[in-house]
């Protein structure tokens, strides 16, 4: 799993995909933590990616730094203690302009079930699991 999370934040940006009534939906992101053990992303409550996460937590997350790509599939579970939100919001300091660990909108969440796929041109794709 670290080697996931060191890859991703290397990327800086990442595309997150959900789905809504049956149309594939992606965006950009950027946070990724590790908190107790999982690896976590953030976003608010108040958005459609939020709604569609709760109605259909399967996602996948695609990134590329240029030489190789990772694939980032799994569920996603909302994480409401303040803990975890802090924790995120401590390695992401510009959020706190939006987010507080105390707002009702502030939404973390970890991955289950996780597969992350390493992917390049010059070698056969690699797979990890957590």
């Amino acid at each position: 799993m670290n080697e996931v999370y060191e890859f991703i934040k290397s990327c800086g940006t990442y595309y997150l995909a959900t789905v809504e009534d049956g149309q594939p939906r992606n965006r950009p992101f950027g946070t990724v933590n590790i908190f107790e053990g999982k690896l976590y992303i953030q976003t608010g409550k108040s958005k459609p990616v939020s709604h569609q996460i709760q109605k259909n937590p399967k996602v996948e997350l695609c990134c590329f730094n240029g030489k190789e790509w990772l694939r980032l599939s799994g569920t996603l579970v909302r994480d409401d203690r303040r803990e975890a939100k802090a924790d995120m919001l401590e390695h992401f300091p510009s959020l706190k302009a939006m987010y507080s660990a105390d707002d009702d909108n502030t939404e973390v969440l970890y991955f289950k079930d996780a597969e992350a796929v390493f992917s390049s041109f010059a070698a056969a794709p690699r797979t990890v699991r957590f």
